[in-house]
């Protein structure tokens, strides 16, 4: 079947997460820090308040993930 090369690439993707995700612990971190900045009490995220913190995680992320490849 063609679909299970697709499992098995989604599969690999996320056995990498914890790897990835330690190499991004302080973007992470700050990202958290926003959105829990910008959440208190009962008020909801509102779209791009953290928007430069999700970029940095995000780009971290992205840099991890090349350098794993390599």
């Amino acid at each position: 079947m063609s679909g299970s090369n697709a499992w098995s690439r989604s599969r690999e993707k996320m056995r990498l997460f914890p790897e990835l995700f330690a190499q991004c612990a302080g973007e992470a971190a700050t990202y958290g820090k926003c959105v829990a900045a910008t959440t208190t009490g009962r008020q909801e995220l509102k779209r791009d308040l953290c928007a430069k913190e999700f970029e940095a995680l995000k780009t971290c992320f992205t840099n991890a993930g090349k350098k794993r490849a390599k």
